[in-house]
């Protein structure tokens, strides 16, 4: 049986989701930015909080963990390379690991950038990727405890998924994402469509996401870069902008 997915708002920009097993009754919140925003989505779907799935120690992707802990006993996966900031994990996973949620798999990647211990989840069969803040709507994370170089693998990677994979990230930045892009890339036609459908379903507090990769290379000056000497200039470019 397909994956479920339910995506929801949480913090000021954060986004919260959740991914249903419909076979086994198992669910996995993708980090946990904020408790009560994930006790409502669990409400509202009338699913059981079985797992957390963590992509990185940031503390707005992890605050929430331990009041969900304490009301529902999840089973925690994190990773490897941040042992040390979330403690007491059940797993502790990196690159070419698999996680398990109920019938459903995920193969784990490094995709370091944004910060040393970023990992990302890939549900090949479902052809669903939560990319964290790796890789977001028309951007990308910024660059921390990491080269460029490293990003550009992280990014490239993921760009080589089937054009259909549906990928979800941790922020809602579309709109500012969208006006660099169009600053850096103002003739491509795609993006100015998509630049407004963007401010159109922000006006009426709509989501932007999930995205998709072909969504994303078409759209996306990061993913459009060509190589990690343009991405870098990018990015500069995008931290100054």
């Amino acid at each position: 049986m397909p994956a479920l997915v339910h995506q929801f708002f949480c913090r000021s920009d954060n986004y919260g989701v959740l991914i249903h097993d419909p076979a086994s009754g198992a669910t996995a919140a993708i980090d946990a930015p904020e408790a009560a925003a994930v006790e409502k989505a669990l409400t509202e779907t009338g699913w059981t909080l079985t797992d957390i799935f963590v992509t990185h120690r940031h503390i707005d992707h992890i605050e929430g963990i331990p009041a969900l802990v304490a009301a529902h006993h999840p089973r925690i996966t994190a990773p490897e390379k941040a042992r040390a900031e979330v403690p007491g994990a059940a797993a502790y996973v990196g690159e070419g690991d698999t996680v398990r949620l109920g019938t459903l798999s995920a193969r784990v990647w490094d995709t370091p950038g944004h910060c040393r211990d970023h990992i990302a989840y890939y549900f090949s069969e479902d052809k669903i990727l939560f990319a964290g803040d790796t890789l977001f709507a028309l951007g990308c994370g910024r660059v921390s405890e990491s080269t460029y170089d490293e990003m550009w693998a992280s990014l490239s990677r993921m760009a080589a998924l089937p054009g259909d994979t549906i990928v979800y990230c941790g922020h809602e930045y579309t709109v500012s994402n969208a006006k660099f892009a169009l600053h850096v890339d103002p003739d491509n036609a795609a993006l100015q469509k998509r630049a407004r459908e963007v401010e159109a379903l922000r006006a009426k507090g709509a989501a932007t996401l999930p995205t998709t990769i072909a969504l994303e290379l078409a759209t996306n000056p990061f993913l459009r870069a060509g190589g990690g000497k343009r991405f870098a200039e990018l990015r500069e470019a995008k931290n100054r902008f």
